[in-house]
């Protein structure tokens, strides 16, 4: 007997496609409480998302990492708008280059990703002072992210220029915003400040109408102060939590409707001094298979983590002062480099096999006997692309390297502060003077010879964060935010006493209280408060990019330590270059920039962080010279070599790593706070 004919395909399929298709006027996305489920224009949808911040990719590589995170089967990108990277000062807003997030928007339409936004006011997202600027702070009393009218004057006012630019990208109105959070993880704010939720939900409304899915994200201790009454409640939390715990936890807040694990940890940050934090590959698979199978819609934080450069990284205060590194790599499915690692597969692998069943049927050119109802089929009709993901990007080793001296940072004051110095009895923050990122150089001079070693030291913790101190240009010692640095000084009348204050990032965590830079209270030298201060606020990207000298002065070397000192060299790359990772070996503390672009921050001494991700659209090609330029803040190296490496060095540090338990908690538990 003949085997029985298979089932045409086409003949099936395509009329129950074109009843399912939305038509271009019925665009919509809801939440369907009575099944527990979402609807995207009226079929059931579940999105597996992953976030990504435009800020941390140079704008030139953002198609490259949406493509991936579309090839890993992915339907919906998720991330944060920092609102002081557009706003750095009131009233001036910046949207161009790799601040154009409407740009950012264009691209993921472009790689068939739908978008979650997550606008703030606040973002943590161990961004600098959590995404608010830091001209907040120039009211000293102001109290964030709550009621106080002069911070909802403030984000009123930035709100009404950023959201309805938004508007015409919801996706009712043809754009790709499914969703927007209001706020960000508010209930780990101690504030607890209903009326200011309420505030930003009425203003969201106002600005972006009635149809926009508006939500909110919480960890699962947070659920109480965070969640408000007509916005979706979501929670988050990594892949050691208890899953069954915490949703049943959620239906508490959202009794029904779709479940959403809105940052699910596939890695976690790094601290300097710390160990590099890793999330393994099965623990981190077999939550999102479980929530897959629940039906719950889950978004991976981070899928893609990036760089933190220039002076952009947040800072968490644990019993101390952490900032957190330049890389941003969070152990990401995909590398801060932008490649695709044994984490990204093993995903892609998971959502192939728990989002598509029925389709994984049709490739058998059979129906399976309609495995789901004909209205889940919609829903399910997002299979993986098909192809390979791209390989890794080509990567350059370079050097070693010689750099030469260009001298200390003193000898470049008149350039750096052009303005000239702010006088005043006592030193002044940097908000107080204006400066909002870097660093700002504070004078005064000895009045009285001081003949025996006396201690210099700063009262009730008042260095924030970092202090650079030379007499008379001599280099004599750091001071640093809650840790114990003892710096004993001698000196004549009449001596230059200088002190270099380094901000390494305003704190982007949690109870984020006003995190004021620089010397908060005077220095005491002995038993004497040091008054008559010049504070210089200093614009070193400005020197570095425009005006700073190439040529080696006849001093070769400093004596050691060095105390902050400018060393550079230009090198030329070959054809075949690609994206490469500088490595510092012996040096300690200190900036660098690439043709002018500020890299970021290292700190070799300390780590983990070894080498700083170096792209390769930032090298000029053959034929032109790329200059590199160090400001070493503390101690230069006998050899001052540097080397570009094939792969990044993340894990390298002399330092315990801290483990913070949850109460109750019988293993380590991950901490929310994005």
């Amino acid at each position: 007997m003949a085997p029985e004919k298979p089932l045409c395909l086409p003949s099936l399929l395509l009329p129950l496609l074109t009843l399912l298709l939305p038509q271009a006027d019925t665009r919509s996305f809801v939440v369907d409480r009575d099944h527990n489920r979402f609807l995207l224009d009226g079929a059931p949808f579940r999105y597996v998302s992953g976030s990504l911040h435009y800020f941390r990719v140079p704008r030139v590589l953002w198609a490259d990492r949406l493509f991936k995170m579309r090839m890993s089967g992915l339907n919906v990108v998720q991330f944060y708008v920092p609102w002081n990277y557009h706003e750095p000062e009131p009233g001036v807003y910046n949207f161009n280059g790799s601040r154009d997030l409407f740009a950012f928007l264009k691209e993921a339409t472009l790689a068939n990703l739908l978008v979650i936004l997550r606008p703030g006011p606040y973002i943590c997202a161990e961004w600098e002072m959590g995404g608010l600027p830091a001209w907040l702070l120039r009211k000293p009393k102001i109290h964030l992210r709550t009621s106080d009218p002069d911070f909802l004057a403030a984000v009123d006012s930035w709100f009404k220029v950023l959201l309805p630019r938004i508007y015409p990208w919801l996706y009712h109105n043809g754009g790709n915003i499914i969703s927007i959070q209001v706020e960000n993880e508010y209930g780990s704010y101690r504030a607890c400040d209903v009326s200011y939720m309420r505030h930003l939900a009425g203003l969201f409304r106002a600005l972006l109408g009635d149809k926009i899915l508006l939500f909110t994200t919480d960890g699962p201790e947070g659920l109480k102060c965070g969640s408000l009454q007509g916005l979706y409640t979501t929670v988050d939390f990594g892949p050691a939590d208890n899953m069954t715990k915490i949703f049943g936890l959620l239906r508490k807040y959202e009794p029904r409707g779709p479940l959403v694990n809105s940052e699910y940890y596939t890695g976690w940050l790094d601290y300097w001094g710390q160990n590099h934090s890793t999330r393994s590959v099965p623990a981190v698979t077999k939550g999102l298979e479980k929530m897959l199978k629940l039906g719950a819609s889950v978004n991976m934080y981070m899928f893609h983590g990036g760089t933190n450069f220039g002076y952009w990284n947040g800072a968490d205060e644990k019993g101390r002062f952490l900032p957190i590194t330049t890389s941003y790599d969070y152990d990401a499915p995909i590398s801060e480099a932008g490649d695709p690692t044994p984490k990204l597969f093993a995903i892609r692998n998971v959502i192939s096999k728990v989002k598509n069943p029925a389709l994984r049927c049709w490739n058998r050119v059979s129906l399976c006997a309609f495995p789901m109802a004909p209205e889940r089929i919609w829903a399910q009709f997002q299979e993986v692309p098909l192809g390979p993901l791209p390989p890794p990007s080509p990567k350059m080793k370079l050097g070693p390297l010689t750099l030469h001296l260009d001298g200390n940072l003193l000898d470049f004051l008149d350039l750096l502060c052009p303005q000239g110095p702010i006088h005043s009895i006592l030193p002044m923050t940097f908000e107080a003077v204006n400066q909002v990122h870097g660093y700002m150089l504070y004078r005064t001079y000895l009045t009285y010879t001081v003949s025996e070693p006396t201690q210099l030291w700063v009262p009730n913790n008042g260095v924030h964060d970092r202090a650079y101190v030379m007499v008379d240009g001599v280099f004599q010692g750091v001071l640093e935010r809650n840790m114990k640095h003892n710096v004993f000084l001698t000196g004549k009348v009449g001596d230059k006493l200088d002190v270099l204050l380094e901000n390494m990032g305003r704190l982007s965590f949690g109870s984020n209280s006003s995190d004021f830079k620089g010397l908060l209270q005077p220095p005491i030298l002995g038993q004497t408060i040091l008054t008559q201060w010049m504070m210089f606020p200093l614009k070193v990207d400005n020197l570095v990019k425009w005006w700073f000298p190439i040529q080696p002065l006849k001093s070769s070397h400093p004596q050691a330590p060095s105390g902050p000192t400018f060393y550079s060299t230009t090198f030329p790359i070959s054809n075949s270059g690609g994206d490469t990772f500088l490595f510092l070996p012996g040096w300690t503390k200190g900036q660098v920039w690439i043709n002018g672009f500020n890299l970021g921050r290292y700190w070799t001494k300390r780590g983990p962080q070894q080498t700083l991700y170096v792209p390769r659209p930032l090298l000029f090609p053959r034929g032109t010279h790329n200059r590199i330029t160090l400001l070493e803040l503390e101690n230069v190296p006998p050899q001052p070599q540097i080397q570009f490496l094939d792969r990044p060095i993340l894990n390298s540090t002399k330092h315990r790593t801290y483990i913070y338990f949850l109460s109750g908690a019988s293993e380590p538990m991950e901490l929310s706070g994005h």
